[in-house]
């Protein structure tokens, strides 16, 4: 009898949910834990940082959201409140804590609906530094975020005080209307910034060869941030400042960087301040005053207040754009010392000098094929016939997703790569360009690609050490995987070795495996990497005390190693956390394939992982002195309809429609139908023809278009556009087409007929919206006018 009630039981809880099962048992293990409750309500809020009123989300009325104070060992009981007429959501980003409470929508939390309240119930097990924010479309850039403040039961750390400062970015447009000027290519944001890379600006640093190669690679301008901002904030505003800190005072200052888009360089003024935790962890303590954070780390530095003087901490944008201060104490300014600017074109140089070829496809012709090995091979950087790419590329050991590897033989190949490593940077030295090598330390572990660009050893976590061993225990299989980071920024398409989101499949994990994975970015681009419900190791040189980390850097054109011990359940989000790239495709779910919470029952996973799929919509009319134009746009990741008209004052029309068909991210297919008049002032004479076609972006950002049309006539045609000056572009269309009478019927004597149409012009760019221009075109003469893009 008890072993059928065992075997009932068993069942029972099988076909249950297991987050379920886990929460109530996690519960009923800590029922005299002391709670803390916060209560949290999501409301709009019309704000002004810059002259002009903004419609914005606020967590209980304010911008970051109010700093949630806990200590280790307690259970919290946090109550959102939705106020919005949308939909909302919170992450607690950094917490280890039961599946269903994680807070990503539609994956492992319900949205919470207008009106609504959700609780959250979870035991803090950790202390440290964390933050909160939205996982709902772009509302975190709106300001939905906050930090959580976790005090340690205990710690050797020696200090006064606490002052947590959140660290983001804040832009007056409306972000939905940014992704989508990223999506349709629109320069203006680097215009704006003065960081386009114009012809007159290549000429004059003599990186004529470099511009030239990037482009022939179809890579547009070099950017470190791609959107524009207003304002940059500590604690909500530009400029803090802590009065009431007294000299000689150890205030432990702990940094969230809740940016959607921006990375800081932070500086201090004043002695050198000590960073003694990252991501939450302690660290060995290390001296350092200039240190870059990613979108969503978190760090704490011990300083100490000077006793003359107030300190201050200088957080200064990645890409030059903008700065925020906050200053500590009183007296004297104790200035931070400042980070220059950039040189993007320095740094293309730097970059075009190392012979690799670049464009990895973002999206590709066929997803379910695991070709990422060989991506990874024809676009590693090569020296002297060696590829410099931390692997072994003599073989393809590299164990791919659903593949184990028993650990003992990985440690083996693993510790060769080391040793390759090390060959590497004794042979090699300095590469040309002023990249060097990072060395690589044979350990028990591999030591991922520790690639220094550009002379920065702030790139790689050299100086994060764990205080003690990270490693995991002996004995578990490991399963490794290669996730190649892919971006088009044409399109403004971002995935995961060559796949989105949107048309991939859960990564089956098991519990008791190491997880091993190795980050190797494609893109010119930094990508903060994040995983949800898990710590992982960042290997570096400090081998068995590589630090822990739960949000990880790749800088542009490197690699990074990170594994985590598989030990949850449920579904997991892993992703790039700069908004705009998770919300156009860089995301991945690790699944350890359990049932999926009965909570969750009505809202299907399908309205996340298509989210990054949305439909966008753009278009631009000319009106000139010579002629009129319309340009019309609606696209997401692989489908694409535009509609096209042109009518000239001499009443020479044309006007298109097009269906087409993105296969990788340079190459589509298209058809739909064309209508035009033959000749000038014969606006009764209109034709309708069917065409079929391809379309291809040729090296040099070429736009190319082949064509057959219903009468069997081919076409061919090209098109581009380059900035001269730093608001002026030279753009160019030419197009060619041939009619051999296999259809038309031509006059005796006539076995061959062709047409060619070019233009020519130049465009100032007034503004986001509005540009002056003025062309030449064959079938209507010189002019100009205005555009209007929407």
């Amino acid at each position: 009898m008890l072993r059928k009630m065992t075997m009932l039981l068993v069942l029972l809880i099988s076909t249950k949910s297991i987050a379920q099962y886990v929460a109530n048992k996690s519960e009923k293990n800590i029922d005299n834990w002391p709670e803390r409750v916060y209560d949290l309500t999501i409301d709009y809020e019309t704000v002004n940082f810059t002259g002009k009123d903004v419609k914005a989300m606020t967590i209980n009325g304010g911008i970051p959201g109010p700093n949630l104070e806990f200590n280790e060992g307690e259970f919290a009981i946090i109550n959102v409140t939705n106020k919005m007429d949308e939909e909302t959501s919170v992450h607690w980003h950094g917490l280890i804590l039961p599946n269903f409470y994680d807070g990503v929508p539609y994956l492992t939390t319900p949205p919470i609906k207008p009106g609504e309240t959700q609780q959250y119930k979870f035991a803090l097990k950790q202390s440290g530094t964390y933050w909160y924010h939205s996982h709902t479309g772009l509302q975190e850039q709106r300001g939905v975020y906050g930090s959580i403040q976790i005090n340690p039961k205990e710690t050797n750390i020696e200090y006064d005080k606490d002052l947590v400062l959140v660290l983001s970015d804040w832009m007056d447009e409306n972000p939905k209307t940014q992704l989508r000027n990223l999506k349709r290519g629109n320069e203006w944001y680097l215009i704006k910034k003065n960081q386009v890379q114009s012809w007159d600006k290549v000429i004059a640093k003599g990186a004529t060869g470099a511009k030239l190669k990037m482009m022939w690679q179809r890579m547009p301008d070099m950017a470190i941030l791609d959107n524009y901002y207003d304002k940059f904030f500590i604690n909500g505003g530009a400029e803090q400042n802590y009065p009431d800190l007294s000299p000689g005072e150890k205030v432990r200052v702990r940094f969230v960087n809740a940016a959607a888009a921006s990375y800081f360089w932070l500086t201090f003024g004043g002695e050198d301040p000590m960073l003694v935790s990252a991501d939450g962890l302690d660290v060995v303590p290390v001296e350092k005053n200039k240190t870059l954070i990613g979108v969503a780390e978190t760090y704490d530095f011990i300083v100490t207040i000077p006793e003359s003087g107030k300190l201050e901490i200088l957080a200064t944008s990645q890409d030059g754009s903008g700065q925020a201060s906050a200053y500590l104490g009183n007296g004297k300014i104790l200035n931070a010392p400042e980070v220059p600017n950039p040189d993007l074109i320095k740094q293309m140089q730097e970059m075009m000098a190392m012979d690799m070829k670049m464009g990895a496809p973002a999206a590709k012709f066929n997803p379910s094929k695991n070709d990422s090995i060989e991506k990874m091979k024809k676009y590693a950087m090569k020296m002297d016939g060696m590829q410099m790419d931390g692997m072994n590329m003599k073989d393809d050991n590299m164990q791919m997703d659903g593949m184990q590897k028993d650990k003992d033989s990985t440690k083996i190949k693993l510790d060769k790569m080391a040793h390759e490593g090390m060959k590497m940077e004794s042979d090699k030295g300095q590469m040309d360009g002023g990249m060097k090598m990072g060395y690589i330390v044979p350990q028990d572990k591999v030591i991922g690609d520790n690639m220094k660009t550009g002379g920065n050893p702030e790139f790689n976590y050299n100086y994060l050490k764990a205080p003690g061993n990270t490693e995991f225990e002996d004995g578990k299989p490991v399963r490794e995987m290669l996730f190649n980071l892919t971006g088009n920024m044409n399109r403004y398409v971002w995935s995961i070795n060559g796949v989105p989101l949107s048309e991939t499949d859960k990564i089956k994990i098991k519990q008791g495996e190491v997880v091993r994975i190795t980050l190797n970015n494609m893109t010119m681009m930094h990508h903060p990497m994040h995983l949800h419900g898990h710590f992982f190791r960042v290997f570096n040189e400090n081998g068995e005390r590589s630090p822990l980390k739960h949000t990880v850097n790749v800088a542009p054109m490197q690699k990074v190693v990170i594994e985590f011990d598989a030990v949850e359940y449920g579904d997991w989000f892993f992703h790039c956390h700069v908004l705009y790239h998770i919300n156009s495709g860089m995301a991945r779910v690790f699944s350890y394939d359990t049932p999926r919470d009965e909570r969750l029952k009505g809202y299907p996973l399908t309205n996340l992982t298509t989210e990054a799929d949305h439909m966008w919509t753009w278009g631009e009319v000319t009106g000139a002195s010579h002629m009129t134009e319309l340009f019309y746009t609606a696209t997401n990741i692989r489908n694409q309809f535009i509609v096209r008209g042109e009518y000239g004052w001499n009443e020479n029309l044309e006007a298109e429609f097009t269906y087409e068909r993105w296969l990788n991210g340079y190459f589509r297919v298209f058809g739909g139908v064309n209508v035009e008049n033959e000749g000038e002032d014969s606006l009764d004479e209109i034709s309708t023809t069917g065409v079929v076609g391809v379309r291809y972006l040729l090296p040099l950002l070429i736009d190319s278009d082949l064509r057959i049309d219903n009468k069997l006539r081919p076409t061919i045609s090209f098109a581009t556009a380059t900035m001269i000056f730093r608001n002026v572009a030279l753009y160019g269309e030419y197009e060619y087409q041939m009619d051999f009478g296999w259809v038309t019927d031509f006059e005796e004597g006539t076995d061959f007929k062709e047409e060619t149409t070019w233009q020519v012009g130049l465009e100032f760019v007034l503004s986001r919206d509005f540009s002056l221009m003025g062309s030449y075109d064959n079938r209507f003469g010189a002019g100009g006018g205005l555009s209007l893009r929407f």
